[in-house]
């Protein structure tokens, strides 16, 4: 890595005990961001800063060490008394504290800013530039030394120099933190904004459609997963946007979702239970009674409360849910949308318990399968990078879908064809495929972006003409 070795063992300049110490050196493990900040920082001290500015953000009560802290951490010492006595930082820590994925997302964005201030502020001054630069050529020096002693302790009078060197340093430091305070607080500001961004993006990824899913399905996803996922939002700028279409057709989900729901409650009858969704209203007024809220907490714990009978239209033991997306160079630019209408798509599989396959076409296709809808973070990097282009054929993911229903244990399936494309199919091949829908029982909902509908027409139950995905008749695939 590029910052030298700290020579005393309490590398922190906060409380920071033996537990804080070892947490943090497990996300640095787990965070290739965390890792590429450290190697790319100003100082030679940045590692050990980034592990104070995780302190700083995790911890319940972080405050400055009473100890003496050495010379050559006396930079990190007055780069972390700003970031801890900036106006805003305390409602920054009510985002991140205890939670390990917003401070680590949080450090790395802090790191980065902070090491472009330094660099801004280097350039800027010509005596901290000369100063910073002297330090980075004994670093690289004394790096030298200890490959090429393997003792790992290097020259010890240019240990000396160098720690010398960070004191001096830390002199200029203070007064350029003194005179160009606004510039730094705007910074960690910015570093915080995008901070909460990422973890909203992460959650509108990982999210399902019932309110709130967000934190319950990260909870169930490994951290280091979570880190990933997260340092790619942040970095890719098409993972972003996948993101934000994802949390909106996510809504929209939602609500149609809930349309279907009470259409099918009104023709339910009532059983008993503890299904929050489902319990009548009556019930709801019993809970917000004081008198009669112990009663209800008691039935409802029991499975005891009554609700609504779940009949209608939601019907137990459906088959999968197939998703024939166009992917022929047309459709390039809606891909970002069309991922986020994907994942939409999916966390209605996900939450039905329904197998969702994606039938990605173009003159070729490539097929993906989620058992039960569940997708793993690396399979969204994987989706978010694939894009067949080429031209269109429609019988390639027209009979990939019923290799797909013929594997299925059940015989009711939902296929959502999308393109914005036509196509010819031959009349032979039309009426065998209609044949067989007819005879697994499954509907073929055809979504057609500013195209013609004829050939589509001939093998639909239903059909939709839309300019793009945020056309609400895109939105009726998500009531199936």
């Amino acid at each position: 890595m590029g910052v030298s070795k700290i020579q005393n063992k309490n590398c922190s300049v906060l409380n920071a005990d033996t537990f804080d110490k070892r947490r943090f050196n497990e996300i640095y493990e787990m965070s290739q961001g965390l890792q590429k900040i450290s190697d790319e920082g100003e100082l030679p001290t940045f590692e050990p800063l980034l592990g104070d500015i995780w302190a700083s953000l995790y911890k319940m009560k972080p405050k400055m060490t009473e100890e003496d802290v050495p010379e050559d951490l006396q930079v990190n010492k007055s780069l972390m008394e700003k970031i801890m006595t900036d106006d805003s930082f305390e409602n920054y820590r009510s985002f991140t504290r205890l939670d390990d994925l917003s401070s680590a997302i949080g450090t790395v964005k802090f790191g980065e800013k902070t090491n472009q201030w330094l660099a801004e502020q280097k350039e800027r001054d010509e005596e901290l530039q000369k100063k910073m630069q002297e330090i980075q050529a004994m670093q690289r020096q004394l790096q030298k030394q200890e490959q090429q002693d393997g003792a790992g302790n290097g020259d010890e009078q240019l240990n000396t120099d160098l720690t010398q060197a960070m004191a001096d340093l830390n002199g200029q430091l203070e007064q350029t933190l003194q005179s160009n305070s606004h510039s730094f607080s705007t910074a960690m500001a910015q570093a915080m904004q995008e901070t909460k961004q990422v973890k909203d993006g992460l959650k509108s990824l990982l999210g399902g459609t019932g309110a709130g899913s967000g934190d319950a399905e990260l909870k169930k996803v490994p951290l280091r997963d979570q880190i990933s996922l997260a340092e790619k939002i942040a970095s890719d700028k098409k993972m972003k946007e996948i993101a934000e279409w994802a949390g909106r057709f996510k809504q929209v989900a939602r609500k149609k979702q809930k349309t279907k729901y009470n259409e099918a409650m009104e023709r339910s009858g009532v059983t008993i239970g503890n299904d929050i969704e489902r319990l009548l209203p009556m019930e709801l007024g019993l809970y917000t009674h004081p008198t009669t809220k112990n009663d209800f907490l008691h039935r409802f714990v029991e499975d005891q409360t009554m609700m609504y009978e779940q009949k209608g239209q939601e019907v137990l033991g459906k088959g999968p849910i197939i998703l024939c997306l166009d992917q022929s160079g047309s459709m390039r630019n809606l891909d970002t949308q069309s991922k986020g209408f994907t994942l939409a798509l999916m966390s209605i599989a996900r939450r039905k318990r329904r197998d969702f396959c994606l039938i990605l076409f173009s003159t070729r296709t490539q097929v993906f399968k989620y058992e039960k809808g569940k997708i793993k973070s690396s399979d969204m990097v994987d989706l978010a990078q694939t894009f067949l282009s080429g031209g269109t054929d429609f019988a390639l993911p027209l009979s990939k879908s019923l290799s797909i229903i013929n594997e299925s244990r059940f015989k009711q399936a939902d296929v959502v064809f999308v393109t914005d494309g036509e196509d010819r199919l031959r009349d032979s091949f039309l009426e065998d495929f209609n044949k067989k829908k007819k005879e697994k029982a499954f509907n073929v909902l055809s979504i057609i972006i500013g195209s013609s509908t004829n050939t589509v027409e001939q093998f639909s139950d239903k059909v939709v003409m839309v300019k793009d995905f945020v056309d609400k008749g895109s939105h009726a695939a998500f009531k199936i």
